[in-house]
Parts: C-alpha cells; structure tokens; sequence
C-alpha cells in the first residue's frame, strides 16, 4: 500500500489532561489528533496520530481510561533545540489475521489525552477524539481517453460490514495518484488528472487511491489501477 502524510487540519481546543483540570498555565497544541485509517482493498487498519506545537521535548498520549499508550522524548539537540510537529503511522495488520473487534477494543472511542513538556519547561496539553464511525470504502473506477485520464468515485452511507454501527458523515476526499495528491470537498465525485501530470506517466498502468475522510477524522482507503497506452 502506497503510504503519504495525509493532514486533514482541525483544532482541537483542550481542557483536560489524563482526566484532571488542565492548569491555566498550560501551553496548547495547535493540532492534536488520532484517527482510523482502514483500507478496504488489504483489507487492514490502522491507527495514526498528527500533532502540532511549539517546541515540544517530550509528549505522552493516554487512552480515554487515563492509561498511558504513546512517549518520546527529544534527546541530545532535540532535547536542547525542541520540536513541532510529529506524525506517525500505527502498525496496520490484516484483518484476517487480528480480527476487527479485537483492534477496536484496543482502542476504545472517547478522548485521548496528550500532554508534554516544553524546552522552556512549561507544560503542554492537547486532547484527539477518536470514534470508530469508518466510512464505507468508496467505489472507484478510471477512464482514459487520449490525454485525458479521469477518476470517479461513489461513496455508500453505511459504514463497512462488520464495522460499529455509527452515523457517517463524510467531509472529503483526497485522491492519490504517484506525486499528485488533491483533498476535494464532500460533493466531489470525480477528477480529470492535469494533463501535465499525465503526460509525465510512463506507458503501463499506474495505481491510484481515493480515501473517504469523515467527520470525526477516519478514513477509508480504495485502491484501483488505469493504464496508459
């Protein structure tokens, strides 16, 4: 599977830390995420988090039963200079080999709390909702003529078989082709690739995702394939 930092930006206000009252004090990342990535085409999950904030030397995040599941700490010039943003991708094991059920329990739904420290010192927080509201994988499909190649997608309401019953409220789509990667609003359902981009592709078939991204972040990835003559 194709893996890139896809960022959906949100802020996230805070104002509790692993369960107790944050002091006023308290410094504030400008992003502070965790999510679901599920891609229907291995079919895997995953669980990834985004934060973002300012010079940072350690983070922790706890599960919403206040148990700590994530550290990292800055060492030698990033413990002295201090860092910003971080990404990371959890492990994303087939869903025939660790059944759905037993990931999402490893997970709950609720809030997780994310607090660090500073180079200065000071304490920084930051909290992520996570939900299990995965959004059905889109269905997909590619027409080329000539120069023109154009993918379309349609996206079920319903979440995928197996999964919790949640409402889906999708928000985007991000459609991911080599190097060219669009986020498109909810009432997109197709995109005709620049005809620069097309014309720097090899003869031979390319591959493709489309990602359906709800409301509470999740997202569901469709893999597909066109040729180029």
């Amino acid at each position: 599977m194709m893996r890139h930092k896809r960022f959906v930006y949100l802020f996230l206000a805070v104002t509790a830390v692993a369960g107790l009252a944050a002091p006023a004090w308290a410094a504030q990342l400008d992003i502070s995420r965790i999510f679901i990535e599920y891609n229907d085409s291995g079919p895997d999950l995953g669980f990834h988090v985004l934060l973002d904030g300012e010079d940072w030397r350690e983070i922790e995040i706890f599960n919403p039963n206040g148990r700590l599941i994530f550290e990292v700490e800055g060492g030698g010039a990033f413990g002295n200079l201090g860092m910003t943003e971080l990404f990371f991708e959890g492990a994303e094991p087939n869903l025939n080999d660790v059944p759905l059920r037993q990931l999402l329990a490893m997970m709950p739904e609720g809030r997780y709390r994310f607090v660090g420290e500073t180079v200065d010192g000071e304490r920084i927080t930051g909290s992520g909702r996570l939900t299990h509201a995965v959004p059905a994988a889109p269905e997909v499909d590619a027409e080329v003529d000539g120069t023109d190649v154009t993918i379309s997608w349609s996206s079920p309401a319903a979440p995928p078989r197996g999964f919790p019953n949640r409402k889906i409220v999708i928000v985007g789509y991000q459609v991911i082709v080599g190097s060219f990667q669009v986020t498109l609003p909810a009432s997109a359902s197709e995109i005709t690739l620049p005809e620069a981009f097309t014309a720097s592709l090899e003869p031979g078939v390319h591959d493709f995702e489309v990602l359906a991204i709800e409301a509470g972040g999740n997202q569901t990835i469709t893999e597909g394939e066109f040729e180029i003559p």
